[in-house]
């Protein structure tokens, strides 16, 4: 089988059956919602998409119109998106230097630079973990609320030995694909701060249409991906995103909907398997720093390998798409990149108020490369890796 960084690689066969044929059981919904409020300590919303979570949080706030919403100047289009669909504006905050996160110090400098910011959104890029104590300290003197958004670090353990979502006044979760909780789709909102725990009605029932390619996701995407040597599978893949049904986990849709109960099924179960999902990720990532050429890692975040949940493992390269064809050569598919730009992906920019605020994540989009961690990688493939990277890096 190819080897993908994405493309539904977080499924196996049991996954695709079992979404298959997953139950709308009302019980599954209150369940989970019971599950999430007593993991993380807060009312509990339960979306379709992340980003949805994100904008229902800062609605709550009923902040002034030239507020501002600060976040990593290393990060996705849908968290910009979600902040503005909030009718808020966006500051950011550059990362540090072989970080893939903002320091307290840079929090407090921009704090400082524009008094307007009155929420901040940490994310622990990738799954590594961002200084929670000195950051949640900082926005607590200046009375700014903190959003913890754990779409790539669910499970990820801060220096101070607590699990992340347990700092913020809201909690923000994504269970869409390629995410370390992986139901093809969803997303939570969970409401820790007593005082904005308010009644929000406005959720809409998902369409069929979309729960049906939701539904068939795992298994176009195990059948792509089990074929793709023969090239039957790139001609399946092709044939299936002009028609337009493999579910995509950003769309211009942009509503507050809510999930079906065979979602929250997925959810649960994906919670059930999280501790062995991290020792396996952990286990991978661990083998890559080993092995890989130290001179396109970074040392700052091999440091946390063991707290961080690995979605993926970061290397360095200046000739980037070179690596990227070589691998490929090899059946291994690594070029959707987290992030090619700094407000990602880099098509979207131009949809953006970024305006190179941000040197050291222009510097890190251009040369970031992610390798596979997900279930599918076996520590046979994670060695192959390694080599073939050390490989291509002698013939540069």
């Amino acid at each position: 089988m190819s080897l993908f960084n994405s493309l539904g690689s977080n499924y196996n066969l049991s996954f695709v059956l079992k979404t298959f044929f997953s139950r709308n059981k009302e019980d599954y919904k209150q369940k989970l919602r019971d599950y999430l409020s007593n993991k993380y300590g807060g009312n509990v919303l339960l979306t379709y998409k992340g980003r949805e979570a994100i904008t229902m949080a800062l609605q709550t706030l009923n902040l002034p119109e030239d507020s501002f919403v600060a976040i990593n100047g290393f990060t996705c289009f849908a968290v910009y998106e979600a902040i503005t669909k909030a009718q808020l504006n966006v500051d950011y905050i550059d990362i540090e230097k072989e970080d893939l996160n903002f320091s307290a110090k840079q929090l407090l400098t921009k704090l400082n630079q524009n008094p307007k910011i009155k929420v901040v959104i940490i994310q622990n890029t990738l799954g590594y973990p961002c200084e929670i104590e000195q950051i949640a300290k900082i926005c607590k003197e200046k009375n700014v609320i903190l959003i913890e958004d754990l779409a790539h670090s669910v499970g990820t353990i801060y220096q101070n030995n607590q699990e992340t979502g347990n700092f913020g006044d809201f909690v923000i979760l994504s269970f869409s694909q390629d995410k370390i909780i992986d139901a093809v789709s969803g997303g939570a909102l969970i409401i820790r701060e007593k005082k904005y725990r308010k009644k929000i009605s406005n959720l809409t029932n998902l369409k069929k249409v979309n729960q049906i390619k939701d539904r068939l996701y795992p298994l176009f995407t195990y059948i792509i991906r089990t074929t793709y040597s023969t090239e039957l599978g790139k001609i399946i893949h092709v044939l299936l995103k002009m028609l337009n049904l493999l579910s995509k986990p950003m769309d211009n849709n942009f509503s507050t909907k809510t999930i079906a109960p065979w979602y929250c099924r997925l959810i649960a179960d994906e919670f059930n398997q999280l501790g062995n999902n991290l020792l396996h990720r952990r286990k991978i990532a661990s083998i890559y720093s080993e092995n890989i050429n130290n001179k396109i890692l970074s040392s700052k975040l091999l440091k946390n390998v063991l707290n961080s949940t690995n979605l993926r493992f970061p290397i360095f390269v200046k000739n980037r798409q070179s690596l990227i064809n070589y691998l490929a050569q090899n059946g291994i598919y690594v070029s959707d990149i987290w992030y090619d730009a700094p407000i990602a992906p880099l098509k979207y920019m131009n949809q953006t108020s970024y305006n190179n605020q941000c040197p050291n994540s222009e510097k890190i989009s251009s040369t970031i490369l992610n390798l596979p961690t997900h279930i599918n990688i076996s520590e046979k493939d994670a060695e192959n890796i390694s080599a073939l990277t050390n490989e291509w890096l002698k013939l540069q």
